[in-house]
């Protein structure tokens, strides 16, 4: 069966199910075909090439975002489940290339945001290390498995892969003493760039968290220990500790996972939350592990919101303190309005709300009548365009960014899919 045919095999299936929402349905069908119909190319050599949107490159974070939806049509689809596994081949190849980039051209033409310093590899696009980078296809790999028993994912570059993830999440536990990694962008825009030539801000060494120089927005961190990038670490070492075990049959490469996996989330438990007046104790966004806490969240995933759609296992108590706190004004990229309520970020203007936020709020939410209302909240809110877009002005969604940007269409299409009931084994 042709991948059109089982896209409309399934559309015809969610049709008859949704009967009662169909104008939800009908955004639903503009956000799940456009993906792979704007953005998605196969390379000659049996890989996967998934640019973001309105940038043509390929995001490691978004590309897997983008095409995580369709692992429900992979369970089908063996021309899918390839198109898939094929993305993750071709991630693991850009991760060998250069570990520590977020973005890749679809050749080594040049391409490039700015020309940075150092300046990067013909095959870069943007070198800002950014942790949940390297979690994304280790993510998609263990996914694709687990849900559809899909293998080849992991041949070519997979393995050489692990080891320059591993590599990249040791060293930056002791950034100050073992990294060789700096960013300098000369634009004059702060939020592009490292402090101290391209270092970044100062952090504590060896508190057993991962230092990361930028947040999942690509804007720079204000505080080096990112805890929602470390917690998504955690998970995926722990995806990654299964598949070392289950396919690769490394034990000892595991047993190596599975230290670095504990040591980071205890440091996350001990020094990643901070006690509040209003809210009692929370997890930070951002900490520099000498006592100086960041308490936000910002829209892009890893986000704190996205703690339990990630599964990271928090304490409780202080997971459900902290999703007070950011569905409320005292977090500081909260904003309400006429339109809708939701986390934006720095990244966009002030009172500009994301679709990606809003879905994540509906994905972790515990009823199916707040995932409704969120889906309506944001088929209402795409300005007229029938798709979701990067942030639209809380009191007039005709004000937007980014008119083109599949990882926000493919954050709903998820969303609409959970409330259908339709979840993924993780």
């Amino acid at each position: 069966m042709s991948i059109q045919e089982t896209m409309d095999n399934f559309l015809n299936t969610l049709r008859e199910q949704a009967e009662e929402i169909p104008e939800l349905m009908d955004v639903f069908v503009n956000c799940y075909t456009n993906t792979l119909n704007t953005t998605v190319k196969r390379m000659e050599n049996n890989m996967t090439h998934v640019i973001t949107g309105d940038i043509p490159a390929m995001w490691l974070r978004d590309s897997a975002a983008q095409l995580r939806p369709y692992i429900f049509l992979a369970k089908e689809n063996e021309e899918i489940r390839e198109l898939i596994a094929g993305l993750v081949r071709r991630q693991f190849m850009c991760i060998t290339i250069d570990e520590y980039a977020n973005a890749f051209n679809e050749a080594p033409n040049g391409a490039c945001w700015e020309k940075d310093d150092p300046d990067q590899n013909p095959w870069v696009w943007e070198r800002k290390f950014e942790v949940d980078s390297l979690c994304y296809p280790l993510q998609l790999a263990y996914l694709l498995w687990k849900n559809t028993g899909c293998t080849t994912q992991f041949e070519g570059d997979f393995q050489a892969g692990v080891e320059k993830i591993l590599e990249v999440f040791t060293t930056e536990q002791y950034h100050e003493e073992k990294s060789h990694y700096r960013f300098n962008r000369n634009n004059g825009y702060y939020r592009d760039t490292l402090s101290r030539d391209g270092k970044g801000a100062l952090v504590k060494s060896g508190t057993g968290l991962i230092w990361s120089g930028f947040r999942p927005s690509d804007d720079a961190c204000t505080y080096g220990y990112l805890i929602p990038s470390n917690m998504f670490a955690v998970v995926a070492l722990g995806y990654l500790e299964e598949m070392e075990r289950e396919i690769f049959h490394n034990e000892e490469l595991a047993e190596r996972v599975k230290a670095l996996k504990e040591e980071i989330q205890r440091a996350i438990e001990t020094i990643g939350k901070t006690f509040t007046e209003e809210f009692g104790m929370v997890y930070a966004y951002e900490t520099d592990g000498y006592g100086m806490y960041n308490l936000m969240d910002d829209a892009n995933v890893p986000s704190l919101l996205a703690m339990s759609y990630l599964g990271y296992k928090g304490e409780p108590e202080v997971s459900q303190n902290t999703r007070r706190f950011l569905l409320s004004e005292a977090n500081p990229f909260y904003f309400k309005g006429a339109k809708a309520a939701g986390i934006g970020s720095p990244h966009t203007p002030s009172n500009y709300i994301w679709h990606i936020a809003m879905a994540i709020q509906g994905l972790t939410s515990e009823t199916r009548e707040e995932k409704l209302e969120i889906l309506q909240t944001m088929a209402a809110t795409t300005g007229g365009k029938g798709v979701m877009h990067e942030g639209f002005c809380c009191e007039d969604d005709s004000k937007f960014t980014r008119a083109w940007f599949s990882w926000a269409n493919a954050m709903y299409a998820e969303l609409f899919l959970d409330y259908m009931g339709y979840e993924l084994e993780k």
